[in-house]
């Protein structure tokens, strides 16, 4: 079976013939330069010009050609739709034949959304090959685990051998460091055949800030009317936008249909600036669930600070993104556990417990209550959607590498409260995710890494430290505590997995703990799902207990119990019904009513039947 996606601009291998095709509307001409696999030197030829387009077809360039787009007599750049860098980011673009791979899933269509349980991970840090094949070699592992999706860091190629992936600057080519494009796509296919789905990390807010040459010939991608943290914004509604907005949506086409992902996951989209109707998200959307196979299930998600409950539609709507990483059930859980105030956890230190029971019962705990971090109102109502639209989580690439030392929760928090938070988020009804090396309770960190040219790195050691001045121990120089440098190669070897851990007692009792949860997971809380996520949340909790109750549609019902306190509490009155995981709760109250021990959770079910008798 053969996948390609044909673009609009790019390089695209037809056979016999090959079609390159660059918008540099800011040129009056632009030079093909080209070297085929056999040759020894470079030939070049004037490309036809007409309306910013710039195009040439050739029948002598083959798969593996080299080839760049001269811009002047000094300056030659790579094709901003690559498909593979060989050389990284400054080197020239290469000729990929996309029909030329056998793909052998053709019967693949992906699983349902309330499926889901997704491992994120990083693709040089996870095994110790840090490729894909080290990933593949490591799939039975996800499997056995109870994974069903694994999710990607961003691909695109990056400066340098180590990135975390959001300073690619060439969005359409899968990055070297991991191996060639076929190797991806062999990953994909062999996640496929093991039933694991494959989402991947994209990111479309911005550029890198090395080998970006776009301003070059080509402004109008950017606009000054908006800015964000990395800079001038990408124009996605201004003068020129109609090919900027087509270049990110062919992009997320690209991945899907070339490389058979499962699902995307669009980084930051409270950075993308776009006035426009419909605006570029939903446009994204809208064009990939009509040009979608209708029987294949693809998964879209956000991460969006803004809350903005309007773009989800969970499981149902067919035209929208099926979730958001819900950053504040991890503000919540993250508060409760160790206490920290700085930043955005100072929005959620008033009462931890119960912005964590408002996130399992209502998806946000912010929809349009002010943000003292933020000094303004954040979020929209998200009550009336399901459960399935918010992806939990209580590590993540972004909430561990953040913090200055990249420190995991098995690090910061107690053993106790961890387990307990652990059992909440595996059997929520909301699909989780997990952060690579947290099912065995693993203590490397991981920290943020770059492999920047020296003037650049230079800039970001600079501003890494204004940014973690605030923090005594790096603003005493007798605190003994420094900031890791993060273009230092040990930076990015200290963040790498290290399998042997498994042969420690406790880190096995952390993987066996985890098994069990997705094991209970997959036997009783996904077959409920369909009906949970059409149904309603109560919250009934009191004091230091939290318990929630999810009622089904068909009448099944789903309660959680769980003592988030260091003392022994009432669980209030308990529904007869099956025992998924937890104690029977002792009656040590002098009354006699039921209760839990300090950080115990609980957890029944209940059938159609059980709820009505």
């Amino acid at each position: 079976m053969e996948r390609y996606h044909e673009m609009p601009f790019g390089c695209n291998f037809k056979g016999e013939k090959t079609d390159f095709r660059l918008w540099a509307p800011a040129l009056d001409s632009v030079e093909l330069e080209f070297r085929a696999p056999t040759a020894r030197n470079w030939c070049s030829v004037e490309m036809d010009s007409r309306n910013g387009w710039h195009q040439h077809v050739r029948n002598d360039c083959p798969a593996g050609t080299l080839y760049r787009f001269r811009l002047s007599p000094t300056m030659a750049v790579p094709d901003p739709a690559s498909r593979y860098q060989p050389e990284g980011v400054h080197g020239p673009s290469e000729v990929i034949d996309p029909r030329s791979f056998p793909w052998q899933d053709g019967n693949w269509q992906g699983r349902r959304w309330e499926e889901a349980v997704i491992y994120e991970l990083h693709p040089g840090c996870f095994s110790p090959d840090g490729n894909y094949r080290g990933i593949r070699e490591r799939l039975d592992h996800l499997l056995q685990l109870g994974v069903t999706a694994v999710e990607l860091m961003p691909l695109s190629q990056a400066p340098g051998a180590r990135n975390w992936g959001y300073d690619g600057t060439y969005p359409f080519a899968p990055c070297n460091a991991y191996g060639r494009p076929d190797e991806l796509k062999l990953l994909v296919q062999e996640a496929h055949l093991r039933g694991l789905m494959v989402y991947l990390d994209v990111v479309y807010n911005h550029f890198g800030p090395e080998g970006n040459y776009l301003h070059a010939y080509a402004p109008d991608f950017f606009t000054d009317r908006y800015h964000t943290p990395w800079g001038s914004a990408i124009n996605f509604d201004g003068p020129g936008s109609e090919t900027v907005r087509r270049f990110f949506v062919e992009n997320a086409l690209y991945w899907l249909h070339e490389y058979h992902l499962d699902g995307l996951r669009l980084d930051a989209v409270h950075a993308i600036f776009d006035r426009s109707c419909p605006d570029v998200l939903e446009e994204l959307a809208n064009t990939i669930r009509r040009r979608t196979e209708p029987d294949r299930q693809v998964h879209l998600i956000l991460e969006n600070d803004h809350n903005a409950a309007h773009y989800l539609g969970g499981t149902s709507g067919a035209h929208q993104y099926n979730a958001q990483w819900n950053d504040d059930f991890h503000h919540a859980a993250h508060a409760l556990l160790t206490g920290e105030k700085n930043g955005y956890y100072g929005d959620y230190t008033d009462n931890p417990l119960r912005h964590l029971e408002r996130c399992l019962c209502e998806g946000f705990a912010y929809q349009g209550e002010f943000s003292r971090y933020r000094n303004a109102r954040r979020g929209e109502r998200s009550g009336q959607l399901p459960p399935g639209a918010f992806v939990a989580f209580l590590q993540n690439h972004d909430q561990t590498g953040n913090r200055a030392l990249g420190e995991r929760l098995t690090v910061l928090a107690p053993l106790r409260p961890l387990r307990a938070l652990v059992s909440i988020l595996l059997l929520a009804p909301s699909p989780p995710l997990l952060f690579m090396g947290e099912e065995w309770g693993t203590e490397r960190p991981f920290l943020y890494f770059c492999d920047f040219e020296e003037e650049l790195a230079e800039a970001v050691r600079e501003g890494r430290a204004r940014e973690f001045q605030q923090f005594p121990e790096f603003s005493d120089p007798e605190s003994g505590t420094t900031l890791p440098d993060p273009n230092e190669p040990g930076t990015f070897a200290a963040s790498c997995l290290d399998w042997r851990e498994l042969e420690d007692s406790l880190h096995r009792e952390w993987l066996a703990f985890y098994r069990e949860l997705l094991r209970i997971r997959h036997r009783d809380i996904i077959p409920a799902l369909s009906s949970l996520n059409g149904g309603v949340a109560r919250c009934l909790s009191g004091g230091p207990m939290l318990r929630v109750m999810w009622t089904g549609t068909d009448g099944t019902a789903l309660h959680l119990f769980a003592n988030c306190s260091d003392k022994r509490a009432v669980t209030g009155a308990l529904p007869e019904g099956h025992v998924l995981f937890g104690p029977i709760p002792a009656r040590e109250h002098q009354d006699g009513a039921p209760t839990l021990a300090p950080w115990q959770v609980l957890w029944i079910i209940q059938t159609g039947e059980a709820v009505h008798a």
